[in-house]
């Protein structure tokens, strides 16, 4: 009997092994993800909404100041609402990437963002400590599954 379970053991090790094996490529892995957030950088401050969420897988779970257990649909609707804005101008600098981390299809990325607003002839730069796991969806695509994010002061303007 226990030969029957070390069997079955070294098959399923075997089976997961050569799935995780199949994406091993961990310098294309952090690229594409590398890519992904700064795509997502240009869309933000372009307020291409569609591209702003395109970022998020569909079972999104997050962590922030504000909202601690957001969703893809509160996430979409937050930016939706902060892009309208006309006035309140918003920029987000490229991510400042500390480090990704990647195993098979899941990455943990430990980053800085740094977002400037202006309004009513005032400037604020502030910026947002996060850690977000990345997981590879069925079409390829490295998409943000969970995050957590926090700042250690709050955007003056955004009140």
């Amino acid at each position: 009997m226990i030969g029957l379970y070390r069997t079955a053991l070294v098959a399923l090790i075997m089976a997961v092994t050569a799935v995780t094996t199949a994406h091993a490529d961990e310098a294309a892995d952090k690229a594409a993800i590398t890519a992904r957030l700064n795509r997502w950088t240009a869309d933000f401050n372009a307020k291409d909404l569609i591209g702003v969420c395109d970022l998020f897988a569909p079972d999104l779970v997050y962590s922030i100041p504000e909202v601690t257990r957001g969703t893809h649909e509160t996430i979409c609707k937050n930016l939706t609402t902060v892009l309208a804005k006309s006035d309140v101008k918003l920029r987000y600098a490229n991510p400042d990437i500390h480090e990704i981390i990647v195993s098979g299809n899941v990455a943990v990325v430990r980053l800085t963002w740094t977002l400037t607003t202006e309004a009513a002839g005032a400037t604020d730069t502030t910026t947002e400590e996060g850690m977000d796991i990345f997981q590879r969806q069925a079409d390829g695509r490295w998409s943000i599954a969970r995050f957590i994010a926090f700042t250690t002061r709050a955007n003056k303007l955004l009140r």
